[in-house]
């Protein structure tokens, strides 16, 4: 191979790399340039009205956060766990809620773009290492974060689907989440911001789920949809499940969060619009599905 062309390989494998972060960096970017037009044109329909513009136009600003995002992408080879057409289902539910309340399992490099896409809303993270907490809010300390325990591990999981079964405290007309150390399946022990708010999206990529004695993401879905059913506002429940290619994420996700309300696929992501148990046509205490 001349040498020519070896410098034109490397030259496009280096440009190839930096395409992802460049593309997050513009995703938000103009999610707030398209936001602050939509906006301005809503200002223009009410200015009679207003009192103060300029206070109003100062609103709708881009966030501390989102600009931080933009540069953070825009110089990082380093991209997130999410390819971007599943982050594009996410952000689409996040276009229409935003500002409102979002709980994502798992602190990374994705989370800065997270919080960034719910300008002036809640996005907490949890995550099982508090070693890696220190070290993602060392570089992003505006992000809310937890350090949590679970209870389970990944070669547990088909024990806990026979325990939830036959434990009356998982069942869903019974089930409930702090202090339930009967259902093993219950996540117990977390902040309380996580059993006080009331989740209008939650994201499922942590905790980690892929060796044996790993926590795996069984808790993470079941307790996702015990929130999502005894929600008490209007409205559904977002849950975003990723690395559904995995057996044990995609068993607990049919038994817990139900296929009758997966509204989405792309990748290794799945999209579930989960109703409260008030709000069901029909609704069957003994089993979530």
């Amino acid at each position: 191979m001349k040498r020519e062309e070896i410098v034109r390989n490397r030259n496009f494998l280096a440009d190839k790399r930096w395409f992802l972060p460049i593309a997050i960096a513009a995703f938000i970017a103009g999610a707030i340039i398209i936001s602050s037009f939509i906006k301005t044109a809503d200002y223009s329909l009410l200015c009679s009205l207003a009192n103060s513009r300029s206070q109003a136009v100062a609103d709708y600003s881009a966030t501390p956060i989102q600009l931080q995002a933009i540069i953070h992408y825009a110089t990082s080879r380093i991209i997130p766990q999410q390819s971007f057409a599943e982050i594009s289902i996410t952000f689409d539910v996040l276009k229409k809620l935003s500002p409102c309340n979002f709980l994502v399992f798992g602190l990374g490099y994705d989370s800065l773009m997270w919080t960034s896409l719910n300008p002036r809303g809640t996005t907490i993270f949890l995550e099982e290492d508090p070693k890696w907490v220190q070290t993602v809010l060392k570089d992003a300390p505006n992000l809310h974060a937890h350090a949590v325990k679970y209870r389970t591990q990944l070669q547990q999981a088909d024990d806990l689907l026979s325990h939830y079964q036959s434990e009356p405290s998982c069942s869903p007309s019974e089930a409930y989440l702090r202090g339930n150390e009967k259902c093993k399946l219950a996540l117990t022990g977390f902040p309380d911001e996580f059993y006080e708010t009331q989740w209008d999206l939650i994201m499922i990529d942590a905790p980690r789920g892929y060796f044996a004695v790993a926590p795996g993401r069984m808790a993470a879905i079941f307790s996702a949809a015990v929130m999502a059913r005894n929600r008490k506002g209007s409205g559904v429940t977002h849950v975003f499940l990723h690395d559904v290619d995995r057996r044990v994420e995609k068993v607990f996700a049919e038994e817990f969060l139900c296929r009758k309300f997966l509204v989405k696929s792309v990748g290794r992501l799945w999209h579930f619009e989960i109703p409260s148990a008030a709000n069901m046509s029909s609704y069957d205490g003994a089993r979530f599905c």
